[in-house]
């Protein structure tokens, strides 16, 4: 037996993966066990619960590797300093003294954290270093259903590259081209987050989200200015409007001259129809790119699959165009595209590039649904409830799911527990908050009474895989909620003329299908495919649903509230919905109602965390 343990670490959502004899085994994110949301720090506890599920001691695992290399991006840090000096010396005097303590000898440390594990683990020999984007484009190829695909990988920024594309083929991937910091897709899309007001690496779902609330009026102002779009879809930016370079802030004066504002304060301004429009601009340019990026690729290389990587292959509404565009036959996505992925990709990059292992293809794809995390026995879940005083019935799966799915039938908000804790920034079906998506109020009362959030967010439809086309304009699955589509025409309800002439948030609480809790005010949907192979168990509460309510179509949301990371344990679960207006809880084959808890146990969840 051949294990590797991944790691990646100390820029944001730092995370653990274990690969046995080249399997995914186990991988989950610091910030599920920490409970502070894209936490950075060292993944001491993801990296225990790694081990521990794979039955194996640290001093027995036969390669650690981490996701990136740092004296290249220490090269990187000091070439731009000198490049723009003496322009952001301040950040200069920040940066430089937390490199030359930690960062530069990174193995170093990663050495003496990794004994805190096992006080046996002595060969630092074992400790391997992986590029960025190669972590990144492994992650998405080598578990893909694909023998042979184009790899694109768009992020903020790696050691140097921003945006790369390789080829995979076999157990075989090569970077064939590269575009290089400061220019990044990624940090343009970043720079527009923190100008609306939204925190970066952290907000950038919520522009996307605000974007079919606005009209793109600023696109020529962005190409015009900001970015040079080539017709391959590589491009420069003019760092003269930017600050992420050596600054401390993403945009500069010269930045909110050009759109007439400065940046947002979230304190003190709310959204207007400016933001909105601002963020519809931006997303319109992201989404070109994306598609002339993918145009060109599919012309050079000839190749009929697409897998897609890093910070920028979150962005549904991008990815959704790609498909709709129909320039590749078939496109897969890493459901843990971002920074956490990256500890997974590292692992195999190592199997099968380094070692030249063969690989061997799922023809579904090798994530076994992102369930990847911890799980909870029956007994440990009541042994958890019983120690904090929460009163629950025990039912038989049957009774259970027709329960649940009579709840969410009249409308109940359900918190729902089950299984193994997905792996990336989604959660699809057992970390979830579920709802029924026939309601016009459902929307608006997850986001204001359950989540905590802006009210314009939208949430995402868990449709069974065999009605998905029943009720969108979709070509393929999309089990890891990563492909936004439209709403099908026989299921959508036209707007009259008054309504039309509605802008921003007002166009939120007009009825636009017959699912109006899943449908954004674009007629559009975030997409989830739910397979009986991969998650048994929620498949057949949608089908109960179904048979209720002739909707093959349920609500769902991350079990969390905003600026919580989703939640891990059974504890924790029962502190959301105790501190939330959820109807009921549903932890294994527990069944909780909230009008049976003891009160004292109840406390003010809204101001929890510190919020993204």
């Amino acid at each position: 037996m051949k294990t590797i343990l991944g790691i990646s670490a100390f820029y944001h959502d730092s995370a653990a993966t274990i690969l046995v004899d080249g399997k995914i085994i186990a991988a989950a994110q610091e910030e599920r066990f920490t409970r502070k949301k894209h936490d950075s720090s060292y993944p001491f506890n993801a990296i225990e619960f790694v081990l521990k599920f794979a039955k194996i001691k640290l001093s027995e695992v036969d390669q650690i590797i981490f996701f990136e290399k740092p004296f290249l991006k220490f090269e990187r840090l000091l070439e731009t300093y000198v490049a723009f000096a003496p322009r952001g010396f301040k950040s200069f005097c920040m940066a430089i003294p937390l490199w030359l303590k930690d960062k530069l000898f990174q193995k170093k440390m990663l050495f003496n954290e990794l004994k805190r594990h096992d006080e046996n683990f002595t060969d630092d020999k074992k400790i391997y270093f992986s590029d960025h984007h190669l972590s990144h484009a492994a992650s998405a190829f080598f578990p893909s259903p694909f023998e042979e695909a184009i790899v694109l990988t768009a992020d903020g920024v790696g050691e140097w590259a921003t945006t790369t594309v390789a080829i995979g083929k076999g157990n075989n991937l090569e970077i064939k081209k590269e575009i290089h910091f400061p220019h990044s897709l990624g940090l343009l899309y970043s720079a527009f987050t923190y100008y609306t007001g939204f925190k970066v690496n952290s907000g950038e779902y919520k522009l996307m989200g605000l974007a079919p609330y606005g009209a793109p009026v600023y696109e020529d102002k962005i190409k015009d200015n900001l970015i040079d779009i080539k017709e391959d879809g590589s491009f420069h930016l003019d760092q003269t409007y930017f600050n992420y370079a050596t600054g401390l802030t993403m945009t500069n004066r010269k930045f909110d001259k050009l759109f007439g504002q400065k940046a947002r304060d979230s304190k003190s301004e709310k959204l207007t129809q400016f933001h909105m429009d601002i963020a519809a601009s931006i997303q319109k340019v992201t989404e070109n790119i994306m598609i002339k990026l993918a145009k060109s690729l599919k012309e050079e290389f000839n190749i009929s699959n697409l897998c897609l990587a890093g910070g920028v292959a979150l962005n549904c509404v991008a990815n959704g165009k790609i498909l709709k565009e129909k320039i590749f036959d078939n496109i897969w996505i890493q459901p843990a595209a971002g920074d956490a992925g990256g500890s997974l990709g590292a692992t195999l990059a190592l199997w099968h590039l380094e070692q030249d292992n063969p690989r061997k293809i799922n023809p579904e794809d090798d994530m076994q649904g992102s369930y990847l995390g911890p799980e909870y026995s029956q007994e440990e879940i009541q042994n958890e409830l019983d120690k904090i005083g929460a009163v629950y019935k025990i039912k038989d799966e049957e009774d259970l799911l027709n329960q649940t799915a009579n709840d969410l039938s009249i409308g109940e908000a359900i918190g729902w527990f089950q299984g193994r804790m997905e792996f990336g920034p989604r959660a699809l079906g057992n970390r979830s908050i579920l709802g029924d998506p026939r309601s016009s109020e459902m929307q608006k009362n997850l986001n204001l009474k359950v989540k905590y959030r802006e009210s314009f967010r939208p949430f995402a439809p868990s449709v069974l895989k065999e009605n998905l086309h029943e009720w969108f304009d979709i070509t393929t699955d999309s089990p890891y909620m990563l492909m936004v589509a439209d709403i099908n025409k026989d299921k959508t309800i036209e707007m009259n003329e008054e309504q039309k002439k509605l802008f921003g948030i007002e166009k939120l609480n007009i009825k636009r299908s017959e699912i109006p809790a899943v449908t954004h005010v674009d007629y559009s949907a975030r997409i989830q495919t739910v397979h009986k192979k991969t998650n048994e168990k929620y498949y057949k509460l949608i089908q109960k649903f179904k048979e209720k309510t002739n909707c093959p179509v349920i609500v769902n949301t991350s079990f969390n509230v905003r600026g919580e990371p989703i939640v891990n344990t059974p504890s924790d679960a029962f502190n959301c919905f105790m501190g939330t207006r959820l109807d009921k809880l549903i932890i294994g084959n527990c069944y909780l109602e909230k009008k049976s808890q003891d009160a004292s146990l109840k406390k003010d969840y809204s101001m929890e965390f510190e919020l993204d």
